[in-house]
């Protein structure tokens, strides 16, 4: 066999640029947004954490830590965490000494959060420090300059209006305060791109289809990747829109990706 030809046919297959979109139910552009994305997240809610460690090979639990010490959390500290899920990061922040409030706008992932905070018990005070509120992270149900740290995990390219969130969450930031996101990333190595976006789009409509007997539910991260403006284009849009020190930090060669920023004094 012809190794040129073999070898162009196989990238061929992985070609998934962010330029090829996915058909998918649960992504839809303008007023319906929000509607099908809280759809997608109550299909998959019981079953979130495990996808997430078996996608990712557990490494999305390494990458948690690097933002929680992004956050720089001090004791007392008042946290927003912002598209909470099941509280992953919500409860490390309490771990540190954060009073923090996980707000979600899916009441199913809520509720599985809400469950793994009860299964805390007596082991410690972190569980007193956290509260679950069901909410909107484009419009945030909190005074302004109310917080010392916002994070935000996977939950960037979900937002039906990108600037109007992170235009919110710099209202609702302290002067000073920290903002950390950890998202889905392109990588800049061409290659290395198509690998990754071939991976998505084969493997997680299998993941899909055997965890939520769906196999569009895990599908869509293709799809709201591929209109998601990955790491350059928010750091340019957390610039524009008035964040200060902003900083990408570039993980696995860009599959992931976390962005800091800090609001004025």
């Amino acid at each position: 066999m012809n190794f040129s030809r073999f070898r162009t046919a196989f990238l061929s297959i992985l070609e998934a640029d962010a330029s090829i979109a996915m058909t998918n139910e649960y992504y839809k552009p303008g007023a319906e947004r929000a509607a099908r994305v809280g759809q997608l997240f109550a299909t998959i809610a019981r079953r979130y954490d495990l996808i997430n460690d078996i996608q990712s090979f557990g490494m999305h639990r390494l990458w948690k830590r690097r933002v929680i010490r992004r956050a720089r959390i001090q004791p007392g500290d008042h946290a927003l965490d912002l598209c909470c899920g099941t509280g992953d990061l919500t409860f490390a922040l309490a771990a540190q000494g954060a009073e923090v409030i996980g707000l979600d706008f899916s009441e199913p992932m809520l509720a599985v959060a809400r469950e793994k905070a009860a299964r805390i018990g007596s082991a410690g005070d972190a569980k007193s420090r956290i509260q679950f509120i069901q909410g909107d992270a484009q419009k945030i149900p909190f005074a302004e300059n109310s917080f010392d740290v916002l994070t935000i995990g996977y939950g960037l390219r979900n937002l039906a209006d990108l600037d109007a969130g992170l235009r919110d969450m710099l209202r609702v930031a302290k002067p000073g305060g920290r903002f950390v996101a950890l998202e889905f990333g392109k990588p800049g190595n061409a290659l290395w791109r198509m690998i990754y976006f071939g991976y998505l789009k084969f493997m997680l409509p299998i993941f899909g289809k055997i965890f939520c007997g769906d196999s569009a539910a895990y599908a869509y991260i293709v799809e709201s990747l591929s209109h998601y403006p990955a790491q350059q284009g928010v750091a340019e849009k957390l610039a524009q829109l008035g964040w200060r020190n902003v900083r990408v930090v570039n993980l696995l060669g860009g599959v992931m990706s976390i962005h800091c920023a800090e609001k004025g004094r």
